[in-house]
């Protein structure tokens, strides 16, 4: 489902990334190498054109992965020890973007943002979102799941109950 969608089904999940996107405009993005060894690469993300779009240099190691094998993770930047604002995690597909109106759509976004469009040749992939979750510590303790099938679920915490021990 597109970001649109998502938005949607998950308004809260949604928006939460939203901040957390705006606050650095990177991704921490998770891919299967070709050896079948995990990667994980910091990339940049925009909303546009009711998607979230990833943008990457021609032919990197993650754009080929993800032509290669399109499953994808992408989670907010932690850059806490107390993961003081949570993490969303985002679980789905990565579709590559070749139309040109929709790829301008991306880097008008990011000019808007960051002052700077990328030249072709680059690759866009718009995430296609299944899965996605939230977890948040401490006194804003919360554990969120999403799914397409089963919708929006709020978890028992994996620290509920340490305050007492």
């Amino acid at each position: 489902m597109n970001w649109k969608d998502f938005n949607e089904a998950a308004p809260e999940l949604a928006a939460e990334f939203g901040r957390r996107l705006a606050e650095t405009q990177l991704v921490l993005l998770g891919t299967n190498s070709a050896s079948g060894w995990p990667r994980i690469s910091p990339c940049e993300a925009y909303l546009a054109d009711g998607n979230l779009m990833l943008g990457m240099m021609w032919r990197s190691f993650k754009a080929r992965d993800l032509l290669r094998d399109s499953r994808i993770t992408v989670t907010t930047t932690q850059c806490d020890r107390e993961a003081a604002h949570g993490d969303v995690k985002l679980y789905g597909f990565a579709v590559p973007v070749e139309e040109a109106a929709r790829k301008k759509a991306l880097a008008d976004a990011q000019e808007a943002i960051i002052q700077w469009r990328p030249s072709e040749p680059f690759h866009v992939f718009a995430l296609d979102v299944r899965r996605a979750s939230y977890i948040a510590f401490g006194k804003a303790r919360r554990l969120v799941r999403w799914t397409v099938e089963g919708g929006v679920e709020e978890l028992r915490h994996p620290e509920a109950g340490q305050e007492e021990a």
